[in-house]
C-alpha cells in the first residue's frame, strides 16, 4: 500500500551480497525518522514548520495578484501559471517531510499525544491550501495548455476541466474542506486510533490485534482458530465506534458526491484513477470468470490441510513440511539480492532501506496494522510493516520496497507531477513482489517450492478474489448509506454476502468484521479494485520483462517516472496494452491460473 539513495550493489556472479544490519536477528527494526528531524520539539522541526507556514500564507496573495479564479484566459497567464505552479511545488516540497515525520510518530504510537496534537495543527495549517483549491481548479480549467506552455502539466489542466464540472460553489467547497477535519478526516482518525489500541486475549495473554492477526500464518490449526475467535471477539467489542466511523466517512462522501452532481459514488473514483467505466467493467468481468480456478486452489489447499473446505483462519495457513522461518536478516539479504538480478537501481534502494532503517517492522500495541510506504522527500521513503517470520512477510517487504523504488524514480519530478492514480500506484510494488517470488521458486530447495508457491497464491487470491468482495461490499454500503446509517450488524451482513458471492462454497466460514479491519474503507473510497488493476498490469509488465530482459528496465523506469504526466491508457499503449480489451486482463489471470495448476500438481 502506498501513502501520499546510492549504494554498492550486488551483481550476480561477481560477489556475495554483504548486508550489515544495525539490528540483530532477534530484534526487528523500527524506522529512523531522525534524518528528517531530531524530535517533535526540535529547533529543526520548528524552523521547517515556520517555513512551511510562510509558504502557505504566501499562496493567497499570489493568487490574488494574478486574479486566479473562474475567469477567461488573458495575457500574462503564462507567467501566472509558471509562478503559481512553482509556488505550489515549493510548498509541497516543504510540506512532505514535516507531514511524514509527524504522521510517522502517530502511526507507530497512537498514544503519543504530542504527535497527535502536532498532526492536528498541521492539518489545520494545510486547510488554507484546501480553501484555495476551488479557485485554482476553476482557473486551471479555463487555461489553454498550449497558450500557457503547460508541457507536462497538460494532464493536470485536462483533469481540472472535469473537476470544475463537478464543483460546488466556492464557498461550499471551502466549507466542505473545513468540515472534513471534523467530519470524514476525524472519523478516519478515530478508526486508526481505536484499531491500533485493540488487544485480544490469546493463550491467556493480552496481545496487540496486529500480532493476533499474524497468527493466521501459524502452522498449528488450533492456534489459528484460537486467534481467529479472539480477533472476531475483539472487533465485535469495538464494533460500535468503528461502525460510527464508517457511517461518517461514507455518509460524508455520498453527500458531497450528490452535491457535486456525480452520477454515482463510483464515478469520481474512476475519474481520479484515470480509467473509464469500461476498463473497470471488462477487468471485473474477467475476474469473476476466474473464480472457478481460484476455487480449485482453495479446494487443493483444503485437501493438504486434511479438510473438506477451508475455514477463514486457513486462508493464510502455511503448507509444506519444511516451512522456512524467515529471519529479518534473511529477508533483507534475499530481497536485495534478487532485486539485483532485475535492476541495479531497485536493489540499491532496497539495500539503502535496510541499512538506513527506513522500515518499521516490529508489531506492537499502539502501532497501526498492515503495511504502507510513504515518501519523505528527495526520492526517499519510510515503510511501515508488521513483520513475522513467513514468506508472506518477505514478499510484503518486497512489495513496499517497490513503492519506495517508485518514489525514487519520481525524485526528479516536481511534487504536482508526482501525484498519480491508485491504479498505477501498485505497478512497481507488484513488479518487485513478482521478482522476489519467482526467484524464491527458482533458487530455493525443492522442498520449499510448495510453501513458496502457496504463499504467492495466498496474496494473489486476496488481490483478485477478496478484493472483489471488498468492492461489492463498499458498493452495497454506498447504496444503503445514501438513505440512512447502518448498524455494525448490517455491515457484518453485507460483508458476509460479499464474501459468499466471491469465495463461494470454497469456504466453510468467513470474516464478518473485515469492514472494521481494513483501513482503506476509512481513508479512500473504493481503494480495492486498483489493487487488482495493479496486479494484472504488473504481471503484464513482468511478462514483457521476461521476453525483453535488461532492455526492458529503462522503459520501465520511464513509465514509473511518467505516472503523474500521462493517463493509464496512454502509458499502457506504450507497451502495446489495450486496457479496454478483456483479453488483456485474461492474460494476467492466465498466468495465475498456471500457478494454480502447478500448485495442484505439487499437492498430488
Amino acid at each position: 500500500m502506498l501513502i501520499l539513495h546510492e549504494t554498492t550493489l550486488w551483481v550476480p556472479g561477481e560477489r556475495e551480497l554483504r548486508y550489515t544490519s544495525p539490528m540483530n536477528d532477534n530484534k526487528l527494526p523500527r524506522w529512523d525518522l531522525s534524518p528528517l528531524f531530531p524530535s517533535l520539539d526540535s529547533q529543526e522541526l520548528r524552523a521547517a514548520w515556520e517555513d512551511l507556514e510562510a509558504r502557505i500564507q504566501a499562496l493567497e496573495p499570489l493568487l490574488k495578484r494574478h486574479e486566479v479564479g473562474p475567469r477567461p484566459m488573458r495575457d500574462g497567464d503564462q507567467v501566472a501559471f509558471e509562478e503559481v505552479t512553482g509556488a505550489m511545488n515549493d510548498m509541497l516540497d516543504a510540506f512532505l517531510p514535516v507531514r511524514a515525520f509527524v504522521s510517522g510518530q502517530v502511526d507507530t504510537d497512537s498514544t503519543n499525544q504530542a504527535a497527535q496534537a502536532r498532526l492536528s495543527e498541521l492539518e489545520q495549517m494545510f486547510l488554507s491550501v484546501e480553501r484555495l483549491r476551488p479557485r485554482l481548479t476553476a482557473w486551471y480549467a479555463r487555461l489553454d495548455p498550449g497558450e500557457v506552455n503547460a508541457g507536462p502539466y497538460k494532464l493536470m489542466l485536462d483533469e481540472a476541466r472535469v473537476q470544475a464540472e463537478h464543483m460546488m460553489s466556492e464557498p461550499e467547497e471551502i466549507l466542505a474542506a473545513e468540515l472534513r477535519l471534523s467530519g470524514g478526516g476525524a472519523w478516519a482518525k478515530l478508526h486508526g486510533n481505536v484499531s491500533s489500541l485493540i488487544t485480544a486475549t490469546v493463550g491467556g495473554k493480552e496481545v496487540p490485534i496486529t500480532a493476533v492477526r499474524n497468527r493466521a500464518h501459524n502452522p498449528d490449526p488450533k492456534v489459528r482458530q484460537g486467534a481467529y475467535d479472539a480477533e472476531i471477539a475483539a472487533w465485535k467489542e469495538n464494533a460500535v465506534p468503528l461502525a460510527a466511523a464508517l457511517n461518517g466517512v461514507k455518509g460524508e462522501a455520498s453527500t458531497l458526491n450528490r452535491k457535486r452532481s456525480w452520477a454515482s459514488d463510483l464515478e469520481p473514483v474512476l475519474a481520479r484513477n484515470r480509467i473509464t467505466s469500461k476498463v473497470l467493467s471488462v477487468m471485473q468481468d474477467a475476474v469473476v470468470a476466474s473464480f472457478p480456478f481460484w476455487r480449485r486452489y482453495f479446494e487443493a489447499k483444503a485437501r493438504l490441510l486434511g479438510k473438506a473446505r477451508l475455514d477463514w483462519w486457513d486462508l493464510f495457513a502455511p503448507v509444506g513440511e519444511s516451512e522456512k522461518k524467515w529471519t529479518w536478516q534473511e529477508c533483507a539479504s534475499f530481497v536485495t539480492e534478487q532485486l539485483g538480478t532485475f535492476s541495479r537501481s531497485a536493489a540499491g534502494v532496497a539495500e539503502t532501506a535496510f541499512r538506513e532503517r527506513w522500515i518499521d517492522a516490529d508489531p506492537r500495541k499502539g502501532k497501526r496494522g498492515g503495511a504502507y510506504c510513504m515518501p519523505i522527500g528527495q526520492g526517499k521513503s519510510r515503510i511501515l510493516a508488521n513483520f513475522e517470520q513467513s514468506f508472506d512477510s518477505v514478499s510484503t517487504i518486497a512489495h513496499e520496497l517497490g513503492h519506495a523504488y517508485h518514489n525514487h524514480c519520481l525524485r526528479q519530478q516536481p511534487p504536482l507531477l508526482r501525484m498519480y492514480p491508485m491504479t498505477l500506484a501498485e505497478t512497481a510494488s507488484i513488479m518487485n513482489e513478482t521478482i522476489v517470488v519467482q526467484a524464491a521458486l527458482r533458487v530455493l530447495p525443492e522442498r520449499e517450492q510448495l510453501p513458496i508457491l502457496e504463499a504467492d497464491l495466498q496474496g494473489a487470491a486476496q488481490v483478485v478474489v477478496d478484493i472483489h468482495s471488498r468492492f461489492l461490499f463498499e458498493n452495497a454500503v454506498f447504496e444503503r448509506r445514501a438513505k440512512r446509517e447502518l448498524s455494525a450488524d448490517e455491515f457484518c451482513s453485507l460483508m458476509l454476502d460479499a464474501q459468499k458471492e466471491t469465495f463461494g462454497e470454497a469456504l466453510a466460514t468467513y470474516h464478518p468484521y473485515m469492514w472494521a479491519v481494513k483501513p482503506h474503507y476509512y481513508s479512500t473510497n473504493f481503494y480495492n479494485f486498483p489493487y487488482t488493476f495493479g496486479l494484472l498490469f504488473g504481471l503484464a509488465l513482468y511478462q514483457r520483462y521476461v521476453n525483453e530482459g535488461e532492455a526492458f528496465v529503462s522503459s520501465y523506469d520511464d513509465l514509473l517516472a511518467s505516472v503523474g504526466v500521462s493517463p493509464a491508457d496512454e502509458l499502457a499503449a506504450q507497451f502495446g496494452f489495450d486496457l479496454e480489451s478483456r483479453a488483456f486482463w485474461e492474460g494476467g489471470l492466465a498466468v495465475l491460473e498456471g500457478r494454480v495448476s502447478r500448485f495442484e500438481e505439487l499437492c498430488r
